[in-house]
């Protein structure tokens, strides 16, 4: 079954994931795996194929190294608990997203770093966006505003904290607030602050794959 699932493209793999309810993320290795273990096979090596060790040449095997060492796993998609009110307002606010136009800069077309940079007022007396010319784009307006109630929230719910030492992790609580690393922070203190988060069950949501 394993070789059958190797010969299958993504796309057909991620079909047969969704028809069983799984997950469709990951690479095509993990998505192999992920049916094989689905179907209730296993790619590891029978213990008939390993030799076991002589007890003449004086080899022996430690029991610790037999035993898996157990991972600690990281629970990515950690989810807040919201009220009714919240939730509400998260799925409004998302709604209210998918109408808000695109605010570009003046010119961002003509000049290269200007498609590139965040949102300036148009100044000038005859300047056509400040207009109001339909074809120089919209502007930034109070009425684009989102709702109240979902304001300063991540996408997922939980309202982000920065960090920048593993102490910082102590006054979050992991049910309404998640941890945004700060970008000055190094990888040697990122990786106490994501071993420290693991334990405290604490939502990083800035985490690099890497570390």
């Amino acid at each position: 079954m394993a070789e059958e699932y190797e010969s299958m493209t993504v796309a057909q793999l991620k079909e047969l994931l969704k028809e069983q309810g799984l997950p469709v993320t990951g690479k095509k290795a993990d998505l192999v795996a992920r049916l094989v273990e689905a179907s209730g096979e296993t790619t590891e090596p029978e213990m008939e194929d390993v030799e076991a060790p002589s007890e003449e040449a004086g080899d022996s095997w430690d029991d610790e190294d037999w035993d898996d060492e157990e991972e600690a796993v990281y629970v990515v998609k950690q989810k807040p608990v919201l009220g009714e009110e919240i939730k509400e307002a998260l799925a409004l606010r998302a709604a209210q997203k998918e109408k808000t136009p695109s605010f570009r800069r003046t010119e961002w077309f003509r000049y290269k770093r200007l498609s590139h940079s965040g949102w300036r007022a148009p100044h000038g007396m005859d300047n056509k966006q400040r207009r109001n010319y339909k074809y120089r784009g919209s502007l930034v307006r109070i009425g684009h505003g989102k709702v109240a109630a979902a304001r300063y929230l991540h996408p997922s719910g939980f309202r982000e904290v920065m960090v920048h030492n593993a102490s910082d992790l102590e006054t979050i609580d992991p049910e309404t607030q998640a941890a945004r690393v700060g970008a000055t922070v190094g990888g040697r203190k990122r990786e106490h602050i994501y071993s420290r988060a693991d334990e405290l069950g604490i939502r990083v949501l800035n985490r690099r794959r890497d570390v």
